[in-house]
């Protein structure tokens, strides 16, 4: 089993696989990380992903390996040049040279774009960003695929140690969209709902992965930077309902209801 992309996600979540029994071999585009890998037994490949190539050893990563999760975000923002699509499509090629069968692919609810109300997988993505546009065509490229059995799994916002949105929001003043909803997931529960789709092989799915509660982002954030020690953060007074959107992990919970830690 592979995971392309061991960082603030995948470097746990290919530990916890690693407990349980799979042999793991993992990827990270910093040489200085490898060691970190090896000492969590995980077998480590400096692999960096470009648009019209893949340095580093990535036939020998992917050699007899039967299930890969890709963990690797777009990261567009400010303007990088380099094509996340393209990237995945060097990838696609290498996996189908490889004989890989069965694939995880770490996307993202920024596929669903400005849509409001209430949200589900089977709701139409409409991506508004390139980076959320990039992932939609790396969904599409994958499920397409008839020699691989794909998941597609789309997080929301990502919490954790060391990650939650309120240290940025914290002494903000004038902040919109106060009344709209919260739609996090805390890392924990990332681990785990991959796990039990290798578990349970719950393939040719998509699955939204986010907290099932859904405060109010004022309620939240200004209950989260009162915990924390923080300043919390200012909100404008909203006038009628709330515009934003709310998504629903229905696909997981259908099958798993023991899921999801808390975003408090």
């Amino acid at each position: 089993m592979g995971v392309i992309g061991c960082g603030w996600l995948g470097l746990p979540l290919a530990v916890e696989l690693n407990k349980l029994g799979y042999t793991v071999r993992g990827t990270t585009s910093t040489k200085a990380k490898l060691p970190v890998l090896l000492e969590n037994g995980i077998s480590p490949y400096e692999i960096i992903l470009r648009p019209s190539e893949i340095i580093g050893p990535i036939d020998d990563f992917l050699d007899q390996m039967e299930v890969l999760i890709i963990n690797v975000p777009p990261g567009m923002r400010g303007g990088s040049g380099e094509s996340y699509i393209d990237k995945m499509t060097e990838l696609h090629s290498k996996i189908k040279e490889a004989g890989v069968t069965k694939l995880i692919f770490v996307s993202s609810t920024s596929v669903y774009g400005s849509t409001v109300g209430e949200i589900d997988e089977d709701t139409p993505v409409d991506p508004i960003t390139e980076s959320a546009k990039h992932l939609v065509a790396a969904e599409n490229m994958f499920m397409s695929d008839d020699s691989l059995e794909t998941s597609i799994l789309r997080f929301g916002g990502l919490i954790g140690p060391d990650r939650h949105p309120v240290n940025m929001l914290s002494g903000k003043e004038g902040l919109k969209n106060g009344d709209d909803f919260v739609n996090l997931i805390h890392r924990d529960d990332c681990i785990h709902m991959i796990k039990t789709i290798l578990q349970n092989d719950w393939w040719h799915e998509i699955f939204n992965g986010v907290y099932p509660d859904h405060p109010k982002k004022s309620d939240y954030y200004v209950e989260e930077a009162t915990k924390r020690g923080l300043k919390p953060p200012g909100y404008l007074h909203s006038v009628g309902p709330a515009k934003g959107k709310l998504i629903k992990s229905r696909n997981f919970l259908i099958k798993d209801q023991s899921f999801f830690t808390s975003i408090h």
